[in-house]
């Protein structure tokens, strides 16, 4: 992290963080945000880890109205958590949550499967976004071969179309920082004109403005897969004995 550019002291973020998906390829009875990892709910695991931040405030998660597990975590009762309705698809929950952070000029949206952020990959994230007073997102370089497939099908036995230059690609992660205001209009733009989103980047994409990419820590990762939970599990951990060491003096 460049230690040459000091953020301001006083200036902290507000987080959202759209949990109102039901994870379908988890193969679970419940949303996979609320799965168990070492006695704790995914979702809480997250918003802590979010919230143990110095330059977070307030986290704001996007939840739907029938979700029946929110109330039985122990985040129910923490006023630094602020509930709005979660939508259909992520990109309705994100503009639910942006609709009560209209206040604030910069806003930052993470996933909630993605329990292992630390709080370094988000000290760089606001710093790089502050410095360039431009949007960002944590974000890895492709290191493995990239093949099309035909047709653009997922499922197994599919055959290869081509193979794709990697020198150029990223994968995208989250914390996604941008301005308030242009991520507002940005996704409200998108809906009404019918415009694919996946991630906030895209939205900022979708009106021409451009987005930094951040080189970000490969275990923030974001749990999809059953696999991913034992993988999570063993990334949590092994942060918990590296904050003891960095923390034990000899």
């Amino acid at each position: 992290m460049n230690n040459s550019f000091l953020l301001p002291s006083n200036q902290k973020f507000i987080v959202i963080v759209p949990a109102a998906g039901v994870g379908k390829r988890m193969l679970s009875t419940c949303p996979k945000q609320y799965l168990i990892i070492d006695n704790q709910t995914i979702i809480s695991h997250t918003i802590k880890r979010l919230l143990s931040h110095k330059r977070i405030k307030k986290v704001v998660v996007a939840i739907n109205d029938d979700d029946a597990y929110f109330a039985q975590t122990e985040l129910i009762d923490d006023p630094n958590i602020q509930r709005v309705s979660g939508g259909k698809e992520r990109v309705n929950s994100v503009l639910n949550g942006l609709q009560v952070v209209n206040d604030n000029e910069w806003v930052l949206v993470h996933d909630a499967a993605r329990p292992c952020i630390t709080h370094d990959d988000i000290d760089n994230l606001i710093e790089q976004c502050l410095s360039s007073n431009q949007g960002g997102i944590l974000a890895t370089p492709v290191v493995d071969t990239m093949k099309l497939a035909q047709k653009n099908n997922t499922v197994a036995g599919t055959e290869v179309k081509e193979t794709i230059d990697r020198s150029s690609l990223w994968h995208a992660f989250t914390p996604q920082m941008f301005k308030t205001k242009e991520l507002k209009q940005a996704i409200e733009q998108a809906l009404i004109e019918g415009v694919s989103i996946t991630d906030e980047a895209s939205a900022i994409e979708s009106i021409g403005l451009p987005s930094l990419l951040i080189a970000g820590r490969k275990d923030n990762i974001k749990i999809t897969q059953p696999e991913d939970l034992v993988l999570a599990d063993f990334y949590l951990n092994q942060q918990k004995l590296n904050m003891r060491k960095d923390n034990t003096c000899v």
